[in-house]
């Protein structure tokens, strides 16, 4: 005869805890074998010279010494971390820029708002290599659609790609075009958690869009700025795919398109127009990359709640 106990999850421990790692094991599994595993490879293979990829012998910091402080490689180094540093800049006065302007206007409710919401955040569901391949087109010299639109007005063809000084603008264009509905979507959905009676009650005293944009809205969507600005940092320092299919491995013309990730790739596994390959230098690279975007990471996310707090 049974007894008529219940058997509640606190009478078996044991079951709930192995669920539990039941389902996060094969998560951690993918990150040891696809992330850790790699990092802590790159760290070690950072500090051993290479014939090909086998390494050869322990030498220290030499491949460090080398891509900071022997030319041609601390030239290259230098010349590609300003341009991630330019990169993020621009893409935080642009994209963000525009993202937030883009949000306070989807926010008013505009007639046609949520097609407008979809058309945005259309291009960001784009693969980044189509998205090259895409505005490569669009710039060529002599069939792009940009330059048959400028001859219209009277303008002549212009090399957008092949110009020392507007290449990276270029690129850089694609790269807002591309991302620009994401940090727009991020921005709405904070200024959407803001009271209606804090706006109305800002109106009621007189709150133009300019006042209720800088004294309401910005200090009250701090965490979502926080996090579009994270975002574009790492993604700013990771840079690879849009400039690698617009303008080539080597960052042409002259490395006015070079960055980072471009240069690490090329010193790590080769370049059939350089012809340098050193895996050392190449894992040193990755490891500066690492150490530069887990580093400011960490210090302006700190600063950044510090920040949030405070407003």
């Amino acid at each position: 005869m049974s007894s008529g106990r219940r058997h509640t999850p606190k009478a078996f421990p044991w079951r709930r805890s192995l669920w539990i790692a039941s389902l996060l094991t094969p998560a951690l599994v993918v990150m040891v074998l696809f992330v850790l595993w790699p990092l802590l490879s790159a760290f070690r293979l950072a500090f051993y010279e290479f014939n090909g990829l086998q390494p050869t012998g322990f030498i220290g910091f030499e491949n460090f010494r080398k891509v900071l402080f022997e030319q041609p490689y601390s030239g290259w180094t230098y010349n590609a971390l300003k341009h991630n540093i330019i990169a993020f800049v621009a893409l935080m006065v642009f994209e963000n820029g525009t993202a937030f302007l883009l949000a306070y206007a989807l926010l008013k409710a505009l007639p046609g708002h949520s097609i407008h919401q979809v058309i945005v955040f259309l291009p960001v569901v784009l693969s980044a290599v189509i998205v090259g391949f895409l505005w490569k087109l669009f710039l060529h010299p002599l069939f792009g659609l940009v330059n048959q639109t400028l001859a219209l007005v009277g303008i002549g063809a212009i090399p957008w790609l092949g110009n020392e000084n507007t290449a990276l603008g270029s690129i850089l264009f694609a790269n807002v075009w591309h991302w620009l509905g994401f940090p727009t979507l991020v921005l709405l959905a904070g200024m959407q958690r803001i009271g209606k009676e804090v706006i109305e009650a800002a109106r009621l005293d007189g709150a133009g869009d300019y006042v209720l944009m800088t004294r309401i809205i910005w200090p009250l969507i701090a965490p979502s700025v926080t996090i579009v600005t994270i975002l574009t940092f790492i993604g700013s320092f990771n840079w690879f795919e849009i400039p690698y299919v617009m303008a080539g491995l080597t960052g042409s013309p002259g490395g006015a398109t070079d960055v980072l990730g471009l240069y690490f790739y090329r010193t790590a596994f080769g370049s059939t127009t350089t012809g340098i390959q050193d895996f050392g230098q190449g894992s040193a690279l990755a490891v500066m990359m690492f150490v530069i975007v887990a580093g400011v990471t960490a210090i302006a996310l700190r600063y950044l709640r510090r920040r949030e707090i405070e407003l």
